[in-house]
């Protein structure tokens, strides 16, 4: 009786798992793409908000296919360091995302932020649908 009790009891919690990373997969999430300087910064401040799911840093809108780091610091690829941000929209709006993107650096500064240098730190938001554009 006493193995019967603890296998149920095993076989619901696995199964209570399972439901749980099924819902987690059901989440329709939707992309922002912002540029605002070091990728890494850009990062970590999305990676705070509520209805983010995760942050992915990397470059974009460039004339190089798949260029390095060394490459695109260079100058001569003309990417942009940018963080992609996978959200929830029933938790987070993409008007939000764009606020937070404002307030968190300065987009007046041409080809800069802070001590970063160059055109690949320049503020840019790439949209990825009609609604975002």
């Amino acid at each position: 009786m006493f193995k019967k009790l603890i296998f149920t009891g095993l076989f619901l919690s696995f199964a209570s798992l399972t439901f749980a990373q099924d819902k987690k997969m059901e989440k329709k999430l939707e992309k922002a793409t912002f540029g605002a300087g070091c990728f890494w910064c850009v990062e970590a401040v999305y990676e705070l908000v509520e209805g983010v799911e995760y942050v992915e840093s990397g470059y974009s809108g460039g004339h190089v296919e798949d260029p390095s780091y060394k490459q695109v610091v260079r100058g001569n690829t003309g990417h942009v360091e940018v963080a992609r941000v996978h959200y929830d929209p029933s938790v987070i709006s993409y008007e939000q995302l764009l606020e937070i993107h404002w307030h968190s650096h300065d987009p007046t500064t041409l080809n800069r932020q802070g001590n970063d240098v160059g055109e690949h730190y320049r503020s840019v938001i790439f949209f990825h649908n009609e609604e975002q554009k």
